[in-house]
C-alpha cells in the first residue's frame, strides 16, 4: 500500500481510519526501512479488533453514554500511541455530534432540486439553527471533558490533536464555536485542521464561506485535508473537477502546513496525479 502511494510521487502518507490492525506490522517495517514517512494520522487508527471499514465516528467523544466515550478515549489513546512511534506530528479527530434528524441530508436533497432560495429552505436552516443552539451544550461539555483528559497525553508525547471541520451540519465542533474551545481548553497540541470539502458543501448549502473559515482559525490551522466537491455534496473528487476555488485559499496555505490529499477510491492513479498538479500549480508548492 505505501509503495504504491510512493509510487504516485508522495514523500508521505497520512494513516487514515481504515487501517485495518492486520496491516500495522507491513506499515511499521515500511517506516522503519525509510520507504514512507507518515504525516498525520486519522483517528481511530488503527481500527479496533473486529471493525473491518473506515470508522471515524464510530465512538463519540460528545455520546451520551459513558461506555462510548470511554471507548473513543481508549482508541484514542492506541493512535496517539501510533502516531508517536511513526513519527507523525498530528493526530486528526472527529469530535462527535448532537443527537437530532439529519438536516444535512434533506437540505442537500432540497438544494439539487434548485430549491435553496425557497422560503421553505430557508425555514427549515431556521428550524435547524434553533434546535441545534438548544441542544447542543451538554454535546459540547462532553467533548471538552474528552479532550481535557487527552491533552495532557498528546502534550507527554509531542503529539498535536488536529480538530477537523466536519460536512454534517449536526456535527461538532460547529463553525462558531471553534474558537472559544481553543481559547478554553488553551494547550499548544490542540489545533485546527480544514477539510475543504466539507467547507465547500457547508459553502453550498448557504452555512458559511470556506475562505472566511480558515481565516477565523489561521492562528490555529494546523494542515489540510484537500479534496473537490462536485454540486452539491460529492466530495474526495480530485482538485480541479469541482467547486472549490483553490485559487482563494492559496494565500491562506502556508509552506508550514501539513497537506493531505484525500481522494475517493474511485479515481484512477492518473486522474489522482491530475488533482495534485492542479493543487502545486495553484498554491506554488
Amino acid at each position: 500500500m505505501l509503495r504504491e502511494i510512493r509510487e504516485l510521487g508522495f514523500e508521505y502518507a497520512e494513516l487514515s481510519h481504515g487501517t485495518r490492525i492486520s496491516l500495522l506490522p507491513g506499515i511499521l517495517e515500511a517506516v522503519d526501512a525509510g520507504e514512507m514517512k507518515i504525516s498525520s494520522l486519522h483517528n481511530f487508527c488503527p481500527l479496533p479488533m473486529g471493525v473491518n471499514r473506515s470508522a471515524p465516528n464510530l465512538y463519540q467523544f460528545s455520546s451520551e453514554i459513558r461506555r462510548e466515550r470511554e471507548s473513543a478515549h481508549r482508541y484514542t489513546l492506541k493512535t496517539i500511541e501510533l502516531a508517536a512511534r511513526v513519527k507523525a506530528p498530528v493526530v486528526v479527530l472527529h469530535l462527535g455530534s448532537i443527537e437530532m434528524k439529519n438536516y444535512t441530508e434533506k437540505l442537500l436533497e432540497m438544494v439539487v432540486h434548485g430549491e435553496k432560495e425557497t422560503a421553505k429552505y430557508e425555514k427549515l436552516c431556521a428550524e435547524f439553527d434553533e434546535k441545534r443552539e438548544s441542544k447542543k451544550e451538554p454535546f459540547i461539555e462532553r467533548t471538552k471533558d474528552s479532550l481535557k483528559k487527552l491533552l495532557p497525553e498528546a502534550e507527554s508525547r509531542g503529539i498535536k490533536l488536529g480538530v477537523e471541520n466536519r460536512q454534517a451540519l449536526e456535527e461538532l465542533p460547529f463553525e462558531g464555536d471553534f474558537t472559544f474551545l481553543f481559547r478554553e481548553l488553551n494547550s499548544p497540541a490542540l489545533v485546527y485542521w480544514h477539510d475543504t470539502g466539507h467547507a465547500q458543501i457547508k459553502e453550498n448549502l448557504g452555512f458559511l464561506s470556506q475562505q472566511m473559515q480558515i481565516e477565523s482559525q489561521r492562528a490555529y490551522l494546523y494542515g489540510f485535508h484537500i479534496h473537490d466537491v462536485q454540486f452539491p455534496g460529492r466530495d474526495h473528487c480530485a482538485p480541479g473537477t469541482g467547486m472549490v476555488k483553490f485559487d482563494a485559499l492559496k494565500p491562506l496555505a502556508k509552506k508550514e502546513h501539513i497537506k493531505v490529499f484525500e481522494f475517493s477510491p474511485s479515481l484512477t492513479a492518473e486522474q489522482a496525479k491530475q488533482g495534485v498538479e492542479f493543487v502545486k500549480t495553484k498554491w506554488n508548492l
